[in-house]
């Protein structure tokens, strides 16, 4: 499949518990073309939608050949989205956003969500809507992923240009959001398309449009509550631990950030006629930044929630691998390397300003600022934690400094329930994708959505998983790249999960 994409580079119901799985009794099913109509099974749907409920079969081979047989054209949309520059952030271009969300409904359309459009939404970018009906009685699925992606400056270091999808000497596709998080807008249309855009049950697309900034799609949940209540939601803005290796995501960190400010002059002075004693505003900072952590690297604000441990692990061999650390440089934090990653706090300085070195001259500097970013543990409440970090930073400024603190964000973490039937279904559906079991694993990320779509829809379960492999990914990074063989494994995977809730089962 990547031969042939290197052209184009270069040019609610109650879900019963668990029942029989999927048996053999089709033919093989061919697949279609370039013609812009969906492909897949629809042929054998067309004969087999209306048979009696538990019936609905396909074999696991069959749709396999099937999905393999979707590749090239996935892989071909996932490369023109990659094309569009759908940075959301504040101050970038509106232009390439509204272009990407527009493609994406282009695409939705075509691979069988005909109602597929823009919905409108108070501030920000509009998230794309579709609905197919499935059977009558049948489970809704929703579908989530996002359109907009994380900025790529050229000061990260990319090797190539982030906007034009490279296939890379090792496979991968490489660009900025190749796979977080246009490879989930890519499995889940392939997934419908390995239907002929008729899916065993009702499927309803959301694709956000804000989730890498400040996302607008949990007050548009709470004002249509309508087009979330669901059964289950598949959440395709995850990844595995590594190539190869199935993990489901069962928790989530939370995030809280603010700007701190230190003021310690009331001008500049100049830095050899007052340096010594009057204070210099930067320096204070970085001796407040330095009181966060202890001498082991733990977090150190006094009454940030610290939880157990969490249910996978990873090796720090393999950490460091997957982080491309030097040999020289330590670890820092306590316990096991999953536990530190998925469920401890961390703080962290994403950005700082100062006066450049450039533009740097024998100056004192009046005041600095760092921006923070602390990912709190699953099940911790975001405005305590928050505050927590305030009246840390409040308290802790050397030398008499002046301290201002603009709170940012309060993201809540998640946790999964991991006894349902659908998660079952889950695992089943991955073992048969990659031919071994799955595995469970955190993720140091944050998804604040996903709170707001439990509140609508109490009892559904939840599946978080994707293309995005820790370990070679480099998502929010320089050179982002997604191997292909993960998304066709994963499309397989969710197309034998919609099979199974479709047929009772999950």
């Amino acid at each position: 499949m990547v031969a042939s994409f290197l052209s184009f580079v270069n040019g609610s119901r109650t879900i019963r518990p668990p029942v029989a799985r999927v048996q053999t009794e089709v033919a093989r099913t061919a697949t279609a073309g370039h013609d812009g109509s969906p492909v897949g099974a629809g042929a054998w749907f067309d004969g087999h939608l209306d048979a009696p409920k538990g019936k609905q079969r396909m074999d696991t081979e069959s749709l396999r050949s099937i999905v393999a047989g979707l590749m090239p054209d996935l892989l071909e949309e996932l490369g023109s989205l990659v094309r569009i520059p759908s940075v959301a952030f504040p101050g970038y271009p509106e232009a390439p956003v509204l272009e990407a969300a527009e493609r994406t409904v282009e695409l939705a359309r075509r691979a069988g969500f005909a109602d597929a459009a823009l919905q409108p939404v108070p501030r920000g970018y509009p998230p794309v809507v579709g609905e197919i009906s499935g059977p009558e009685g049948s489970p809704t699925v929703v579908l989530y992923a996002h359109y907009d992606v994380q900025p790529a400056p050229p000061e990260q270091g990319w090797t190539t240009d982030p906007w034009l999808p490279v296939v890379r000497s090792d496979g991968r596709l490489g660009g900025r959001g190749a796979a977080d998080d246009k490879s989930g807008i890519a499995m889940h249309l392939a997934t419908i398309r390995a239907f002929g855009g008729r899916p065993p049950c009702t499927v309803r697309l959301v694709v956000e449009g804000m989730e890498e900034t400040t996302s607008n799609l949990e007050a548009f949940v709470e004002g249509r509550p309508d087009l979330f209540g669901a059964d289950v939601f598949v959440v395709a803005d995850m990844g595995n631990l590594d190539v190869g290796v199935p993990t489901l995501t069962t928790t989530l960190r939370g995030e809280v950030s603010c700007v701190v400010t230190l003021s310690t002059l009331e001008h500049p002075l100049h830095s050899g006629v007052f340096g010594g004693p009057a204070p210099d505003a930067m320096i204070a900072l970085a001796r407040l930044l330095a009181t966060l952590h202890d001498e082991h690297g733990d977090v150190a604000v006094e009454g940030v929630t610290r939880a157990g441990l969490s249910s996978g692990d990873v090796s720090e061999v393999d950490f460091r691998a997957m982080a491309d650390l030097p040999d020289d440089t330590a670890l820092i934090g306590t316990g096991p390397v999953g536990s530190r990653l998925w469920s401890s706090p961390s703080v962290s300085a994403i950005g700082i300003d100062s006066t450049t070195i450039e533009g740097s001259s024998n100056v004192l500097l009046p005041s600095a600022r760092a921006k923070l970013s602390m990912r709190i543990v699953p099940g911790a409440e975001p405005r305590a934690e928050l505050d927590a970090l305030e009246r840390h930073l409040r308290t802790r400024a050397p030398w008499g400094a002046a301290v201002e603190v603009e709170r940012v964000k309060t993201a809540p973490g998640f946790r999964c329930a991991t006894d349902g039937p659908t998660f079952a279904a889950a695992r089943n559906a991955l073992r048969a994708a990659f031919g071994r079991p799955s595995v469970d694993a955190g993720s140091g990320g944050s998804i604040p959505l996903l709170d707001s779509l439990r509140t609508v829809s109490p009892r559904a379960e939840f599946i978080l998983w994707g293309a995005e492999d820790m370990a070679r990914s480099r998502i929010h990074a320089s050179d982002e790249s997604v191997d292909p063989s993960e998304i066709e494994r994963m499309v397989l995977a969710q197309a034998l999960l919609l099979l199974d809730l479709g047929s009772g089962g999950g």
